[in-house]
């Protein structure tokens, strides 16, 4: 590995954080490509070093319930 792939960039202090909207659609990005199971590892190291974990935790569960209900709409579709 060469130096520069080893060495952490330091946050820098005047950066602008990335707006609650945008921050939720990295999220729920994520969680989508892991609900599928492909996901690059560069993706998953720039992922998780900037995503929170109570976002991801909560945003998997919601996809999780959206699954379910798309399941339930489907079933009950064909059943009917």
């Amino acid at each position: 590995m060469t130096a520069t792939m080893t060495e952490r960039k330091a946050p820098d202090p005047t950066a602008k954080a990335p707006s609650l909207l945008r921050q939720l659609g990295r999220t729920a990005r994520a969680v989508f490509w892991s609900f599928i199971g492909v996901r690059k590892r560069a993706d998953y190291a720039a992922d998780s070093a900037r995503l929170n974990p109570v976002h991801v935790i909560i945003m998997a569960i919601v996809g999780a319930a959206l699954f379910i209900a798309t399941l339930l709409v489907i079933v009950n579709w064909v059943i009917h």
